[in-house]
């Protein structure tokens, strides 16, 4: 018998895999921290003998290295990725005995970069599971655009044919098990549902249904832009990360706080979008614990800026550390919990923006002195825009801050989430602005005025 247990990263939008048999078992793209697969394999009382990495990870910082330190692992990384650590070079083909009657086999599939490799658990002389990592996906496969742009086209035929040889080698019953593809960046697209196998994906898959050609145009074109944050994920991977720390902090009193700001240190409030609108610290900005915290806080922070952690409560405020830690925000500066009247200084007062629905949108736009900023991407905006609005995706906001005409913002995302991290950022430098808190889909049916690209 054998198990497969999911180690879901859903803010990164990643999995990563346990899976063994009655003693021994291994791990398969581990995040960095690892005390949650430690604590999965304790539960099902195995000891962890490989560690296994389906490519340099570009997304997330991986825990492998600190993994098999730990347990005295074996560290199997794809012989053509450059790290500058001991690990044992896996190549096609390459076997590893997981437990009695239970074996990794190695099987190239590049793509997602030069040197990506799958892995098929064989239960006997059944192939029960393939791990593929950033190769096939759900219904799509990873991006080929994050090595190095003059490989991408070649990347993206090899994304092909890797797809291709999955589906020639392993059988329909397959269960396909990716790393990427469930709100990851690193996804050429999103997975439609939770599970697969080879058969499925035979049927849906557009890497195994269209050709070759028309694959890669279909590809290339549907790609949207890399999270900055990207830049730093491989090459801290192929250095070999550093242990993970997850104590707490230091707490900051609201004058060390403001001397923080007064510095131009990030200071990041983790609290939900409602509480922040309704009070917070001047100049502070907006990035909802859960969520999609880590992967937006890293992409629009300036690369290495000390960062304070404002929280609700102690667990929060670890919660998000654990986060930060996956993307290589690894110490807070300094931190407080509590609540604004905690946070700022005596004799000050707490900012506040208003919330808004598109249905009050509508009553006053247009009008002179009202201007809608969209901050979702591009891929979003082409299915429909409201007319008139300004286009800054979240990620470019900083930069082009004075491309905002004077008077009174309006901001809106998808959903919510990002328009308040973006009115965040204009409330701290003084801008009038409104976070409208509601779905896309409203803004049509509250009489406002769509187009589409």
């Amino acid at each position: 018998m054998f198990f497969i247990d999911t180690l879901d990263v859903a803010g990164l939008g990643n999995r990563g895999y346990l899976a063994g048999g009655e003693r021994t078992a291994a791990v398969v793209d581990p995040p960095r921290d690892v005390d949650r697969v430690l604590a999965a394999a304790a539960r099902r009382e195995v000891r962890i003998t490989h560690v296994v990495e389906t490519h340099l990870h570009n997304d997330y910082v991986s825990g492998g290295l600190e993994l098999a330190r730990l347990t005295g692992a074996d560290y199997l990384v794809p012989a053509a990725a450059r790290v500058a650590f001991a690990r044992t070079p896996v190549r096609d083909g390459d076997r590893v005995v997981v437990d009695t009657g239970l074996t990794l086999r190695a099987l190239a599939t590049p793509g997602h970069t030069p040197h990506h490799t799958s892995y098929v658990l064989e239960e006997r002389e059944s192939e029960v599971a393939v791990f593929t990592g950033g190769s096939l996906l759900i219904g799509t496969v990873g991006r080929p655009d994050l090595v190095e742009p003059r490989l991408t086209e070649e990347l993206a035929r090899a994304q092909h044919a890797s797809a291709h040889r999955l589906a020639a080698e392993l059988p329909d019953e397959t269960q396909v098990l990716p790393t990427h593809g469930f709100g990851s960046f690193c996804s050429a697209s999103q997975a439609d549902g939770d599970a697969t196998t080879i058969g499925k994906e035979k049927a849906h898959n557009d890497a195994l249904t269209r050709d070759v050609d028309t694959f890669v145009a279909e590809l290339l074109a549907g790609l949207d832009d890399i999270p900055a944050y990207y830049a730093h994920m491989g090459p801290l991977n192929a250095a070999g990360p550093q242990p993970v720390d997850l104590t707490p902090p230091a707490l900051a009193d609201a004058e060390e706080i403001a001397a923080r700001l007064a510095a131009g240190e990030w200071v990041v409030d983790l609290r939900s979008r409602v509480a922040f609108a309704e009070g917070h610290l001047a100049g502070s900005f907006n990035f909802e614990a859960g969520g999609q915290l880590a992967p937006y806080l890293a992409w629009l922070v300036p690369w290495g800026r000390p960062v304070t952690l404002l929280a609700e409560s102690a667990e929060q405020l670890a919660d998000a550390q654990r986060e930060l830690v996956r993307v290589g925000i690894d110490r807070p500066a300094a931190a407080a919990t509590g609540g604004p009247s905690d946070w700022v200084r005596a004799g000050d007062t707490p900012a506040a923006f208003p919330r808004a629905a598109f249905a009050d949108l509508a009553r006053r736009y247009p009008a002179e002195g009202v201007v809608v900023l969209d901050v979702r991407r591009t891929s979003e905006r082409s299915a429909g825009f409201v007319d008139g609005s300004l286009h800054i995706p979240l990620h470019t906001l900083r930069r082009r801050l004075d491309e905002i005409p004077e008077g009174e913002v309006w901001v809106h995302c998808a959903g919510g989430m990002r328009a308040a991290v973006a009115a965040s950022l204009l409330d701290a430098i003084g801008r009038d602005v409104v976070a409208v808190d509601d779905a896309f889909d409203a803004a049509e049916q509250a009489g406002l005025t769509v187009r589409n690209a």
